[in-house]
């Protein structure tokens, strides 16, 4: 929403209408210029900032999948440790009660 300049009475008394109304319009250029301005500078800054938080949530999305990665590794190491020492344990057992009968 532009917003117009205006002068004082006094202006256009002393300038005249057509100098004072140039002025008026002068000013309210000067303005449209410079909304135009930092708005263009608000959109580019925006556009850096976004691309800045879109690098830094990949970086973060990496991380975690890289850290879910390592979880699963772990777990199913885990896993197939646990199964080994069940089996061996079953194995044994079965071996006692082969031995307490035989």
């Amino acid at each position: 929403m532009p917003v117009t300049a205006k002068l004082s009475r006094k202006f256009y008394e002393k300038l005249g209408d057509e100098v004072a109304s140039e002025l008026v319009e002068w000013f309210n250029q000067v303005d449209a210029t410079y909304r135009s301005d930092l708005r263009e500078l608000n959109e580019l800054n925006f556009a850096r900032f976004d691309a800045k938080v879109e690098q830094r949530v990949a970086g973060l999305a990496a991380h975690v999948d890289q850290r879910f990665a390592e979880l699963e590794t772990k777990l199913t190491n885990r896993l197939f440790y646990f199964w080994v020492a069940q089996a061996a344990t079953t194995v044994g057992l079965v071996f006692g009660v082969v031995k307490l009968q035989g």
